[in-house]
């Protein structure tokens, strides 16, 4: 494993359409060690390996054809993977949750549900993923740090959303999402981009097809990459790649110190 390593996460809102949207270049000009995609909407036999120049592709589609589903492209190999919670199979297979072990941490790729119009998915999310996802996260925790990210579907505080007011009680930005995921953090886990800019405000990963959105940066920060808490001084930067195009969604990154 080299001294630092870059991953990336991104909801590329298809995989088979963000090829078709300048993905390869992107890969080639950010060469990141490790990208996490979810909402790939894909099986693995359905997209071409000539285009994702990665040795190791593991990936955790939904059964229902055409939804969800999420991907982890890697120059390393993985010590092993698992796919959704250890343990538990009470949740639908959307494919939302995959596992990668590598030397010095687990990394979890998420695509946590969106509580949908009406929020008719609310009660789901809140009670049942949320807390079961937590779970399982703090118990990879005991054996090694992890590394989680992907598309967590909230914007944890007023600072992560371009109209609070607007959108109090908008799926991604209810009450019981934004407690769900501070108690991530208060289980020990750390947000990365707000460890390194806490009061910066007007970063977002997020922006509707409607209105215009992206253009007047009217958007969301429902992406994230959250670490155990003794991992963070090796974490030495965090970014979020507003500047990429391809998907209603931008990529963020991290760089790892590896031992």
């Amino acid at each position: 494993m080299p001294s630092t390593i870059e991953i990336i996460s991104w909801n590329v809102n298809g995989l088979r359409a963000v090829l078709k949207k300048g993905f390869g270049d992107f890969l080639s000009a950010q060469k990141p060690d490790i990208i996490c995609l979810q909402e790939i909407k894909a099986r693995a036999d359905q997209v071409p390996e000539l285009e994702l120049p990665f040795p190791h592709r593991y990936f955790h589609s939904a059964d229902k054809a055409g939804y969800s589903g999420t991907a982890t492209l890697s120059l390393l190999e993985a010590e092993t993977t698992l796919v959704e919670i250890e343990g538990n199979d009470s949740h639908p297979q959307e494919g939302r949750i995959l596992t990668t072990e590598f030397s010095d941490f687990y990394l979890v790729n998420v695509y946590v549900p969106n509580s949908q119009d009406g929020l008719r998915r609310l009660d789901y999310r809140t009670t049942h993923f949320d807390p079961d996802f937590r779970d399982y996260l703090t118990r990879l925790d005991q054996k090694k740090p992890v590394i989680a990210c992907g598309d967590f579907n909230v914007a944890h505080e007023e600072i992560d959303i371009a109209r609070p007011k607007a959108n109090r009680k908008s799926a991604g930005f209810t009450d019981e999402e934004r407690v769900e995921f501070g108690k991530h953090l208060d289980a020990g886990f750390v947000d990365t981009f707000r460890h390194f800019f806490p009061d910066a405000p007007d970063h977002y990963t997020w922006w509707s097809y409607r209105g215009g959105a992206r253009g007047r940066n009217v958007g969301w920060r429902i992406d994230y990459f959250i670490v155990s808490e003794r991992l963070l001084p090796k974490i030495k930067e965090a970014k979020i790649l507003s500047e990429v195009m391809g998907s209603d969604h931008c990529p963020i990154s991290i760089t790892v110190e590896t031992d």
